[in-house]
């Protein structure tokens, strides 16, 4: 996948940092996610066996902190990070900013498999689709309108309610569980999610400082409406 450098783009919430300065690498976070998923994605739309059980294996971690259970352990995501960690970082993180990077995937990589379980015919992780453009399409369809043009006026409360009580959690835990009642709703309505960008949203969401960025970039994607998302992951020909 190519990427462009991430310093000072609008819904960043911040610049890309070195590992050496203790500063997390959304790249490095983002990266993983999406090759993770892009490998199984493709494995589990054609119903190959080892897709198929990874994906049912990251669906039972979900709700769970990266490396708690023993099940967990060896799956591709983590092992996917841990590669590109230690082979493209000249000097090595914190374990605190580790963890974070963990967290991050991890939850990432989780929600996306709930959100494509049983979804064969069309790939839930779509790099055209941040968190708020998915969670207005959303509104849109369980209002019957065509497209996310329609006003939030007419969304269902409930979606607006649910969106807002993400941007409230005051923790990673009751963050990720909101997430995926959100997403359960999305898989429902076949609306996909850029897992990538999201994975890099909930690693800089860690740190208290930054999570006004990240709110503020939800806002910015809800209220675009059908417009193109601000990013800066450039798509490749079979995402």
């Amino acid at each position: 996948m190519t990427t462009q450098p991430e310093s000072g783009d609008e819904d960043g919430a911040g610049a890309v940092g070195e590992h050496g300065s203790g500063e997390p690498d959304r790249a490095l976070v983002r990266d993983a996610t999406v090759a993770t998923i892009k490998q199984l994605q493709r494995g589990y739309q054609q119903d190959v066996a080892m897709a198929v059980g990874a994906v049912a294996r990251l669906r039972r971690e979900a709700g769970r902190p990266p490396h708690a259970s023993p099940a967990s352990w060896g799956l591709d995501h983590m092992e996917e990070l841990t590669k590109r960690r230690y082979s493209e970082l000249e000097e090595p993180a914190s374990d605190s900013v580790i963890e974070r990077e963990d967290t991050a995937v991890h939850l990432a990589v989780t929600l996306w498999a709930l959100h494509q379980q049983s979804v064969r015919d069309q790939p839930m992780h779509d790099w055209h689709w941040p968190l708020g453009r998915a969670v207005r399409q959303l509104g849109a369809a369980r209002s019957g309108a065509a497209d996310s043009g329609v006003s939030v006026e007419e969304f269902p409360p409930t979606i607006r309610k649910r969106f807002v009580r993400i941007g409230t959690a005051s923790d990673i835990e009751t963050l990720g569980g909101r997430l995926r009642d959100m997403v359960t709703l999305l898989r429902a309505e076949r609306i996909p999610l850029d897992y990538g960008r999201l994975a890099s949203q909930l690693l800089e969401w860690q740190y208290e400082h930054r999570q006004g960025d990240v709110r503020r970039a939800w806002g910015r994607e809800f209220h675009r409406a059908e417009s193109a998302p601000a990013s800066n992951d450039q798509p490749t020909d079979d995402d």
